[in-house]
């Protein structure tokens, strides 16, 4: 695809709050056993969603990976030739390095039993990314109790993420008569 980094891809988790329940709603475990809900998100190397899930709070990360990876064949197609995939070490497990091998993906995960910020490596697209789509007040707090809405939502969220993302690099490298004139998106 034109304009997708996907030698380098990265794949994580976020978990935000759903005090209503629903179907997609679980304990959170960071969040004494309130209600939340999980998202699980691979981007490019320029951290462009390429396909998200949603999944109970306590879910781990590692069974959701699959699906995850799964979907973007659905969305784009084919990738190409032994991508980079850049996973945290939430993710570092023998079952997890099988999976990427059968699936064709080169892995780079952060080691259990060392501090985070030294192997960061790329996943920082990836953060940037749930960062970006915590701006959107719907996602930071679900109180719609249907997992068919949660995943609109998510997927609405995911678009004008691509968006804004598609306006800021067309308006460093173009120039036109109503460019605007901040460098902040309404």
């Amino acid at each position: 695809m034109i304009g997708l980094d996907l030698d380098d891809l990265s794949a994580d988790g976020a978990i935000t709050k759903a005090p209503c329940g629903g179907e997609v709603a679980g304990c959170n475990p960071v969040d004494r056993g309130k209600q939340g809900t999980k998202r699980s998100v691979v981007c490019d190397g320029a951290g462009i969603p390429l396909h998200l899930i949603s999944a109970r709070a306590n879910d781990h990360d590692s069974p959701l990976l699959k699906p995850t990876l799964i979907g973007i064949y659905d969305m784009i197609g084919p990738l190409p030739e032994r991508p980079c995939l850049h996973l945290d070490r939430g993710y570092d497990s023998g079952k997890t390095r099988d999976l990427l091998e059968r699936l064709g993906f080169d892995a780079q995960i952060a080691t259990k039993g060392r501090p985070a910020p030294i192997q960061v490596g790329m996943r920082w697209p990836v953060e940037r990314t749930h960062s970006w789509m915590n701006g959107y007040g719907k996602l930071r707090r679900f109180t719609d109790r249907r997992k068919i809405i949660v995943e609109f939502y998510l997927d609405l969220a995911a678009a004008l993420t691509v968006i804004r993302r598609l306006i800021n690099r067309a308006r460093s490298r173009y120039r036109w008569t109503t460019r605007p004139t901040t460098r902040r998106l309404r």
